[in-house]
């Protein structure tokens, strides 16, 4: 994809830019005000590693990590973390893999990939809130950035 409008994507195959980072932190912030949560916000590329971060004035020192872990997992799975809650979760199949890379890996909602044409250009993670909170401030940003490259 070439030409993407605002220096949102790198030339090429397409690559988030921090640009299109950026683009993704407002809209979730604003999302998160909608629902009156401060957030910790992450935006990691498709190998999850982050490019920008925001932390709301109230949000959760504990969720710094935990909204990067998120995004992490989310973009290297490919899949949005809620995917993972109940293979993962007691008794499910694939118990203890949230203490996989090196305890990173993250089985409860929040986490949510960027799929643009069946390419992943990285993911969002979110914390602070319930996991439907979480993941609808993901899902805002996501949405905003992808408006944006129509």
């Amino acid at each position: 994809m070439t030409d993407a409008p605002h220096g949102l994507l790198r030339e090429g195959p397409p690559r988030l830019t921090v640009e299109g980072a950026q683009c993704i932190l407002q809209a979730a912030i604003a999302k998160a005000r909608e629902v009156g949560v401060d957030m910790d916000i992450a935006v990691v590329d498709d190998g999850g590693h982050l490019v920008a971060f925001a932390r709301m004035d109230g949000a959760k020192i504990t969720s710094i990590d935990i909204a990067i872990n998120k995004a992490f997992t989310s973009a290297c799975t490919r899949l949005p973390t809620h995917a993972y809650t109940a293979a993962g979760g007691a008794g499910g199949p694939a118990f203890g893999i949230h203490a996989s890379n090196g305890g990173r890996f993250t089985i409860f909602g929040g986490g949510v990939p960027i799929l643009l044409k069946g390419a992943c250009l990285g993911a969002v993670g979110c914390s602070s809130g319930t996991p439907e909170q979480d993941r609808s401030v993901a899902e805002a940003g996501i949405q905003m950035l992808l408006g944006a490259l129509a």
